[in-house]
């Protein structure tokens, strides 16, 4: 991994993965484990089914489908999403998204013949695999090769204070982001001007919740993005996600009976939301190295690598099931107290 000059690649600094991100793969691939692992299980998926309402009820809270069907259970787990419409009951109102005031453009596509042979696009389109960043001021790209160069993406990180609806599938404008790489280095440059189209995401904040649990039976419990957004540069998302899953899942394997749900879903949210936010303030501390560094800074002055790494690796050693279980006993203890005084302490 290459951490590289805006205007001509230079490189800045260079990083083993396991300093980043860990594995770089494709999200259909991570998407088919899990997959795979319920029907396993013959765990039931209902595709096409829209929850269109919950209900905190203890000791079975509910909720309602699109289809007129409602489902019970002894816990709801809401791994919905930054935009999640199950956060609004835990927060009993409506928390509406911050501008961070940078935007992406982002495209991803598997490179023609003609584009694999042109010499002035294909530097970065052979058949290994690559990563590399381009930063400069208020700006960077990410460009990253998969199977064996057969897929090929880009995301254009760049200050933006437009009223971009908060989407995944808004189109974006391919001339704009031509103008914003008119003087990026030409070997990453050719590919992105040639791009036939790309998305435009509007990068949110969401500020850190009081709670990830429901108020009334604590038996609706939020995951993932929906009570823990990442920036992009955190490169945390899916992996914190996956942490908070396990965290749950241990907690709920040391209470004594259903009985005690809640003091599980309880001890989740009080154990996982420190973590969370250090792997969150990396992202931020990381963007911010980015787009400075090379603000009035001239070619013959040299950057020290380390003000433009990603410092992640902090993150990777650390099991945070083994976490849970370490501090079940004090913080179980805790929650418990909160519950026979009737006040529980919010996360922030």
């Amino acid at each position: 991994m290459k951490i590289r000059r805006w205007h001509d690649g230079k490189v800045l600094a260079e990083q083993s993965l396991m300093d980043m991100a860990g594995y770089i793969g494709h999200r259909g691939d991570y998407h088919d484990i899990f997959l795979k692992w319920v029907q396993e299980r013959q765990i039931p998926i209902l595709m096409n089914s829209k929850v269109i309402s919950y209900a905190d009820t203890s000791p079975h809270p509910s909720l309602t489908l699109s289809t007129g069907q409602t489902i019970s259970a002894d816990l709801i787990i809401a791994a919905d999403g930054i935009k999640s419409f199950a956060r609004h009951l835990v927060l009993n109102t409506l928390d509406d998204p911050i501008s961070s005031g940078y935007a992406c453009f982002r495209a991803y596509f598997s490179p023609s013949p003609s584009m694999q042979s042109d010499p002035l696009l294909n530097t970065y389109l052979g058949n290994q695999d690559s990563v590399n960043f381009w930063i400069g001021p208020d700006m960077h790209v990410v460009q990253n090769t998969l199977r064996q160069g057969k897929e090929f993406n880009w995301i254009l990180t760049h200050k933006d204070d437009g009223d971009i609806p908060e989407s995944w599938f808004q189109p974006g404008d391919m001339n704009e982001v031509r103008k914003l790489v008119k003087d990026i280095d030409p070997e990453i440059r050719g590919i992105i001007m040639a791009t036939g189209k790309c998305l435009d995401w509007k990068i949110c904040y969401r500020e850190p919740l009081k709670t990830w649990v429901s108020p009334e039976a604590n038996r609706i419990v939020l995951l993932g993005d929906s009570c823990h957004a990442h920036l992009p540069t955190s490169a945390q998302g899916a992996s914190q996600a996956v942490e908070s899953a396990g965290v749950l899942g241990v907690c709920l394997g040391l209470i004594r009976g259903k009985e005690e749900v809640g003091v599980a879903t309880r001890v989740y949210e009080k154990v996982r939301f420190p973590r969370t936010r250090v792997s969150q303030t990396h992202g931020e501390d990381l963007r911010d190295r980015w787009h400075n560094v090379l603000k009035e800074v001239g070619e013959d002055v040299e950057v020290d690598p380390e003000v433009v790494k990603i410092k992640n690796r902090p993150l990777y050693a650390f099991d945070a099931e083994q976490d849970a279980r370490d501090k079940w006993e004090e913080v179980s203890a805790r929650v418990k107290e909160e519950f026979a005084r009737g006040k529980i302490e919010p996360l922030c």
